[in-house]
Parts: structure tokens; sequence; C-alpha cells
């Protein structure tokens, strides 16, 4: 079964059951939020009557709810050296953490960090570190899935051999992931065209057992661009047919695959109609102009 959903709105009133209800008006069976604005963090307390309402709906709608997934707010650079930042992103996504656990979800995903010119050794010790703090928490079971990073400026998790160590050197690796990015893997200088041969070098590097989550998103660039454009599915260098081929690997089916690509005219959500064209099988290259009218 195609396990297929989008990047939903999450907001204080309604909470994980207007995330929820976003999903399935856009023929959802997954669904990607933040819990909060990713640029600051200012949060709202989380609502169980409404947390309760949407798991019963998503049973009613047969919604698996290892489907849902957080991201976690961009602010957070577990890869700091500045003393003050570094605490707050480890305090803050001990915050996230939490607020994950409360709506019973189990997978959050984050931005490995950057190293802000202090070197790649520096910046993996520094998230080691954090993660290794964060797991002392043996009640809290979320996963943290880390995002495969496109390279730009000081980023971290570019390359497949940086999230190896990473995850090596943690000492809980039951709570711990990767989040493939189909833009951030081509602008890393991966070839999506060849993707089977990526997840074979993916299996031997790392090991396919800790995917857990894909974003879906053309590029605006050429490979190893190193520059982290989205754009929408088939109008980018990635094209419609290769990523059809990506969603719907036989290696991959039970993962969750998240569109994180961006509004037509930065007012209209295009999930409904790429997933519907995805779901075809068939590209339509008029689709943002039927978006807008």
């Amino acid at each position: 079964m195609l396990i297929i959903g989008s990047h939903v709105s999450f907001n204080k009133d309604t909470q994980l059951l207007g995330s929820l209800n976003l999903a399935l008006s856009y023929g959802e069976n997954a669904f990607m939020f933040y819990t909060g604005a990713p640029q600051n963090s200012v949060r709202f307390p989380v609502q169980d009557s409404l947390t309760i309402e949407a798991l019963e709906k998503m049973k009613e709608t047969n919604i698996d709810y290892h489907n849902v997934i957080v991201h976690a707010p961009y602010i957070i650079n577990l890869a700091s050296t500045d003393k003050e930042k570094y605490k707050f992103a480890i305090n803050f996504l001990q915050i996230e953490l939490d607020r994950v656990r409360s709506l019973g979800i189990k997978y959050i995903v984050l931005h490995p960090g950057s190293h802000v010119g202090a070197g790649i050794e520096v910046g993996i010790r520094q998230i080691v570190n954090a993660l290794n703090q964060l797991f002392f928490d043996k009640d809290n079971k979320v996963t943290i899935l880390l995002e495969t990073m496109a390279g730009k400026g000081t980023e971290v998790g570019s390359k497949l051999e940086e999230l190896k160590e990473i995850i090596e050197r943690v000492t809980d690796k039951s709570r711990i992931g990767v989040c493939l990015d189909t833009c951030h893997l081509n602008d890393a200088g991966y070839d999506m065209t060849e993707f089977e041969d990526f997840l074979d070098n993916f299996d031997k590097v790392i090991g396919l057992d800790y995917i857990h989550c894909i974003h879906i998103n053309d590029s605006k660039n050429i490979i190893e661009a190193h520059k982290d454009r989205h754009e929408n599915i088939g109008f980018g260098s990635l094209g419609f047919d290769n990523l059809c081929k990506i969603i719907y690997s036989e290696r991959l089916t039970n993962i969750p695959k998240i569109l994180e690509t961006p509004y037509i005219d930065n007012i209209y959500p295009p999930y409904k109609e790429e997933i519907t064209m995805i779901k075809n099988k068939k590209f339509d290259k008029e689709i943002k102009k039927k978006i807008t009218g």
C-alpha cells in the first residue's frame, strides 16, 4: 500500500485533529507537522481531548499512527559550539520530545545541525553528546530521525558517512534513525536517477532498517549544487517519473513518504493535486495553472 502525505499545519485551536482533517482533505494516509512555529520557541499546551479525538478518527479512517511524523524546529542546532546556544538546543529539543510523546507519536525528524566553522568532526561530537544527554530519559521512547542534508554552508549530515558516525556513537540506537530527503540528496551529490544503487550504498554504510521516513521533493538545482531549494513534483531536476520510481520502490513500501513541496504562488497548497498525480502515476504539466484557477 502506498503510504503518502504532506506537511500540514498544527494550530492552537484544533491541534492534531485539525492536522488530521487537513491531511484527509488532501487524500493522505500519512502526514507531518511542527508542534509550533519552526522559527521560535513559543509553544502552546497540547490538549489531550483533541489528541484523543484525532486518534479515534484515525482508527475510523484507517490511518496508522506510526505514519504520523513531527518535524523539529529549525532553530535547534545540536552541532553548535556556543555554550548558550548549545544549552538552548538541548533543552528545547527535550521540550519537543516531551510534546511528541504527549501526542503519542513515535518519530521526530531533526536537522543534525551546523558546525558554523568549527569543523565536521567537532560538529558530530557536539551532536552525539547532545543526543546521548537526551537519551538518558528512559521514559521517553520517541525516535529521532536525522535528516539527510544538502550540504549548504556548514551543515552536518550531507554525507552518509557523517550520519553513520553519529549513529554508531549514540548510546541508545533504538531511538535513532534516518529521514531521507530527495531534494537534499540530489543537492548533496547523490544520483537520484539511480535510486536502487543509492539504497544499496545506504544499506552498506548505515543499514536500510534505519530509514523511517522519506521527504519527497523535486529540486530546483542540478546535482551537487548544495543549495536546498525544493520544487514541485515533476518541475525540477529529478523529474516526475524518477520520483515515482523512488516513491514506489519495493524496498521502502512500508515507509511514509511526505511531500514538502512549495505552495503555488506562495498561496495555494499543491498536495492534493500532487498526490493524485502520484497515485495515477501520470504527470500533469498544467497542474500549477489548474491549482491557481
